[in-house]
């Protein structure tokens, strides 16, 4: 039998569909499939390649990989590299030294490396790409900084390493040279060094380089350079041996050692110089000596009065005197030379005049006495010695208009060396031995003629109890150190000081130019009087005191032109009482 066209088409198109549908099926079947075993692959991916981090994992050398976080952390806190912990080796400049990478806040963060060592994704593609890898990973660590702490220790290297700079110079001491060698100075940049360190860190590899820290550099002005010229040209010579200077036939020797204390070096622009101080090499006693004999002091006239004039009893001396300026232009052109004869030369003299002699007395305008007085003490050995001396030094005083004179400045301290000897003397309100007791009776002496010169008084003190040969309320005594005698000419015209002694008494007298026609002395009552007490002392130093009543005493000066009264001053003096001593 014969199907029908129509039925076999349709049997055809029946079995075509049938056909189409195979390859979908064979997909669906194959996607099946693969689903499968990537699921198979990724569970055997989580179980083979660990918990977060890949196999072949490194860090600094050491391997995590397959482990946990948490393993990882604990691997690399036990196990990190030396390098993690090793001092840093760093440079300053020229000194090399180590800091401790903790001290300095650089730590490695294991937690955080681990952290970052861990693979980022858990997902399938991830998880089987670990599997089916077989290279190794390098992580970095992670480095925790604690700035303010590097900060502060950065600051502790500078305090050891910083310098300041030190100039090259030259000195001289006990006649040798002294040479201080230049050297920079440098500062520690504390910034950049922070920023070193912790580029520097975690150092890796062998025979690691030290980390230069950036540091400032000053450097002296004065090289080393110029220190060996100068030495060379100046100070070598200088002190090469002893200078001479010469005037006529006189020969005066200055010690290489005596030139090296009074010469001075200084820097200007990097380049040394030196000096000579002329006139502290002149007052040097090694010098001064020498000039004494060397030149000569002028020799002051001395005056006096014959039939009420003012005439010169001694006729001055003119003297040689060689000048500081002088001195430093005969010496310094002797100093860059060596040998005898080269560092031999002539030094400048200038003629000294006399400030008082016959020719020019009237021109300086004292005409006339001014003033006189005389105290009268008892005779003892140690009074002869020591007013006598006080009087020696005080006679020829010169005094110039407006000039202030001084009695410690004339006299000096009254020591042996000066000439004085131990004597009687008001100390703690009793009499006692000391050195240059009796000198008070020319300070009573001097107080009275300048009172009667009608001068200025600028500091003056009585005794503390009276003494009854001197007049009350009119007299004066001095300490070395506490109490002056001093005066100031206040007359216009020079003052000439004529001081002598006996050995019972010593006049005062003043010459010049009277301001007054005369000047008068007006003594008020004595008030406030209070009786003595008694005492008894011991010691060495005790001497026995007679007693005597304490007073307070005000003195008129009086002062007149023509007879009549011009001006008035009152001098109050307070005496204490004067107690019975009596030594046991």
């Amino acid at each position: 039998m014969h199907r029908s066209t129509n039925a076999v088409h349709a049997a055809r198109g029946r079995h075509g569909r049938r056909e189409r549908r195979s390859p979908i099926r064979m997909a669906v079947i194959a996607t099946g499939v693969v689903a499968t075993a990537a699921g198979g692959l990724y569970v055997a991916g989580l179980v083979a390649t660990g918990d977060d981090i890949s196999a072949g994992t490194r860090v600094s050398g050491v391997d995590i990989g397959g482990m946990s976080r948490a393993e990882a952390t604990a691997r690399l806190t036990s196990a990190g590299p030396a390098a993690w912990k090793d001092p840093i080796k760093v440079a300053i400049g020229d000194t090399t030294t180590t800091v401790d990478p903790e001290s300095v806040g650089l730590t490695i963060d294991a937690a955080a490396t681990a952290e970052r060592a861990a693979d980022p994704s858990r997902g399938p593609v991830t998880v089987i790409g670990r599997l089916f890898s077989s290279g190794s990973r390098t992580i970095e660590p992670v480095v925790s900084f604690d700035v303010p702490k590097a900060h502060a220790a950065v600051a502790a290297v500078a305090k050891k390493t910083d310098r300041t700079v030190r100039e090259g110079a030259v000195a001289f001491d006990r006649g040798k040279t002294v040479v201080t060698q230049p050297r920079d100075g440098r500062k520690l940049d504390a910034d950049k060094a922070v920023d070193a360190l912790r580029a520097a860190y975690p150092a890796t590899g062998t025979g690691v380089s030290p980390v230069l820290l950036p540091v400032s550099v000053v450097h002296p002005k004065v090289q080393a350079a110029e220190i060996a010229r100068f030495v060379k040209d100046f100070a070598e010579p200088a002190l090469s041996g002893p200078v001479t200077l010469t005037s006529g036939d006189q020969r005066l020797s200055i010690s290489a050692a005596t030139l090296a204390d009074h010469l001075e070096v200084t820097a200007d622009g990097g380049r040394l110089a030196s000096s000579l101080d002329a006139a502290a090499l002149m007052k040097d006693p090694a010098v001064a000596r020498q000039l004494n004999t060397f030149t000569g002091s002028p020799v002051e006239g001395r005056l006096g009065v014959r039939n009420g004039k003012v005439v010169v009893e001694q006729e001055g001396r003119s003297g040689r005197q060689v000048s500081a300026k002088a001195l430093g232009e005969a010496v310094e052109p002797l100093l860059t030379k060596t040998g005898t004869d080269a560092r031999t030369g002539p030094v400048a003299t200038t003629t000294t005049r006399p400030r008082l002699s016959t020719g020019n007395l009237a021109q300086l305008g004292i005409t006339e006495q001014m003033s006189t007085f005389t105290v009268n003490f008892p005779t003892a050995p140690y009074r002869t010695t020591n007013i006598g001396r006080a009087a020696e030094l005080i006679n020829g005083s010169l005094v110039q208009p407006g000039e202030e004179w001084s009695f410690n400045r004339t006299v000096g301290e009254r020591t042996k060396a000066n000439g004085f000897v131990d004597g009687t003397m008001i100390l703690d309100g009793r009499y006692q031995l000391a050195a240059g007791g009796g000198v008070s009776s020319v300070a009573t002496t001097v107080y009275n003629a300048l009172f009667f010169a009608g001068l200025q008084p600028v500091e003056h003190g009585a005794h503390s109890f009276y003494i009854e040969r001197y007049p009350a309320g009119r007299e004066a005594t001095v300490a070395w150190g506490t109490l002056d005698l001093r005066f100031r000419n206040d007359s216009g015209k020079p003052l000439y000081i004529k001081a002598s002694a006996t050995d019972s008494s010593v006049t005062v007298t003043f010459l010049g130019t009277k301001k007054y026609d005369s000047v008068e002395a007006v003594a008020g009552p004595r008030t406030n009087v209070t009786p003595p007490g008694v005492r008894t002392s011991s010691g060495a130093t005790c001497q026995p005191q007679d007693p005597l009543e304490g007073f307070d005493i005000t003195v008129d000066r009086v002062f007149k032109n023509g007879g009549v009264e011009v001006k008035r001053e009152k001098f109050a003096t307070h005496y204490t009482p004067r107690d019975k001593v009596t030594c046991g």
